[in-house]
């Protein structure tokens, strides 16, 4: 059976899709994020179109990874030990959700700045963001 253009547009999509290639920025140690040039901003979490315009033209950049703690809160697993989720408001432009490490979980506080790194744990196949204080001179 043929497949029409749109077809292989679709196929082409799926098999680079923007969670795709997000992990392969992050298997490199970066965090990236798309760029919408219609709406003039930051796109995040990776998508096929811009939510504000409908643009399918987003282009990709990678962040500097320095941002500010907007909201936290401390998880108190049955079993294992305590841990921080926190929405992380990345200078660039854009909110995401990950942990700050290198502290107590109870010590991260809202405004305070932080520096992304990569976490690829062993038990775990794709690596993930986590943020670390940042500490000022």
């Amino acid at each position: 059976m043929k497949t029409t253009v749109g077809e292989s547009k679709l196929i082409e999509r799926a098999e680079r899709s923007p969670l795709v290639i997000y992990k392969e920025y992050l298997s490199r140690g970066q965090l990236a994020y798309q760029w919408d040039e219609q709406a003039q901003k930051a796109v995040f979490y990776p998508r096929l179109f811009g939510p504000v315009t409908g643009n399918e033209s987003l282009s990709w950049r990678v962040s500097q990874g320095v941002g500010t703690v907007y909201a936290t809160t401390v998880i108190y697993p049955r079993e294992g030990t305590a841990y921080n989720i926190a929405l992380i408001d990345i200078d660039e432009g854009y909110r995401l959700m990950s942990r700050v490490e290198g502290l107590a979980p109870e010590d991260v506080r809202i405004g305070m700045r932080v520096k992304f790194r990569v976490f690829s744990p062993e038990s775990v196949e794709q690596a993930y963001p986590v943020f670390d204080r940042l500490v000022t001179q």
